[in-house]
């Protein structure tokens, strides 16, 4: 499975295993491709020994042909690692269809694997926390090898070494009895008690090199507060700067509020027309920036004075983006 995604053709697979026929348009919509990709994940899975009938017409339809028996799924483990955790994420996503079809290949997916496979993939889907983040940060690939170790350390309740790399760059050792993965769409991290700190820590996970089973078993110490995505919440809240806003807003408080998330606090009403909201925030001014824009209407920050620079240093990008071009022809969409 070189040419297309593993984790796509598993789910295309498992539509196609319900007792319908599959308009090829449907099934792009579904899947979030194009109708000629559709086409060539069905000849892959026909190249696999799937059985996929074609029928004739405007749209065209796709189904398995009843009574064939059903060829192994071979994949290899970082194919298997990989499907899990596309598919768990699939499972989350807020696009209609997705989750449905998801959650179905997922449970297909433990049903085709051989048994040591099944362990991984199922230790993984255990020992993961999904934690919605509002704020930015770039994305970090991570070792399918070192998710799998952790998470069947975790589940196990046994004692993991590993190099770290701390934001300093300063490397270390350490030793800790894993908890749980937490991920963030754009991270990963380890939630683990270090027996080295003595103290919970949580680790990114991409910053992790040569990590092992010890095979010594522990028993699970409890967490100091809440479950693991709370306790990665506020790990990472004690990490980010934490900036005073002060912003007013030239619209009723119950519209902005609208269009803020919760954790930004309520604005206070000033004017029949206007509001004010004084907080703290712990998220990067890139997001701030991009939240406040958002809100729809005027507004004016008076503090943080960074953050009231980011917007300048903004604005002026945004509007050489939308300047006409230097040849004189008015940009697209501009008046004439």
């Amino acid at each position: 499975m070189t040419d297309t995604t593993p984790a796509r053709l598993l789910t295309l697979l498992s539509l196609l295993q319900t007792p319908r026929e599959w308009p090829g348009g449907e099934l792009a919509a579904r899947l979030g491709v194009s109708r000629r990709t559709v086409r060539r994940d069905i000849e892959r899975l026909r190249e696999l020994g799937y059985p996929v009938q074609a029928t004739m017409g405007a749209d065209g339809g796709y189904r398995l042909v009843a009574g064939k028996a059903m060829p192994p799924l071979v994949l290899d483990d970082e194919e298997a690692v990989a499907i899990a955790v596309g598919l768990r994420a699939g499972a989350g996503h807020a696009v209609e269809g997705v989750e449905e079809a998801s959650v179905r290949a997922l449970a297909k997916l433990e049903q085709v694997l051989p048994s040591r496979l099944r362990h991984r993939v199922s230790s993984l889907q255990a020992a993961t926390v999904p934690l919605v983040m509002g704020g930015g940060g770039d994305a970090a690939t991570v070792d399918p090898h070192t998710l799998t170790v952790m998470a069947s350390a975790a589940t196990g309740h046994e004692r993991l070494r590993f190099g770290y790399r701390s934001g300093d760059g300063t490397e270390s050792r350490r030793q800790a009895e894993p908890h749980r993965l937490v991920s963030t769409g754009r991270r990963w991290y380890l939630v683990a008690y270090d027996l080295d700190r003595d103290d919970w820590r949580t680790f990114r996970v991409d910053r992790v090199s040569e990590v092992f089973a010890t095979g010594a078993r522990f028993t699970p110490r409890e967490l100091p507060a809440g479950g693991a995505a709370e306790f990665m919440t506020r790990s990472l809240s004690r990490l980010q700067p934490r900036h005073r806003l002060d912003v007013t807003f030239e619209a009723p408080a119950s519209f902005v509020a609208a269009r803020l998330p919760a954790s930004l606090g309520t604005p206070e009403p000033t004017g029949e027309r206007a509001c004010r909201l004084r907080t703290t925030a712990a998220d990067s001014l890139e997001w701030l920036a991009l939240r406040l824009a958002l809100v729809d209407c005027e507004f004016r920050v008076h503090e943080p004075e960074a953050l009231v620079h980011h917007l300048r240093t903004l604005g002026a990008r945004l509007r050489r983006a939308a300047a006409a071009p230097e040849d004189g022809h008015a940009a697209p969409g501009a008046d004439d």
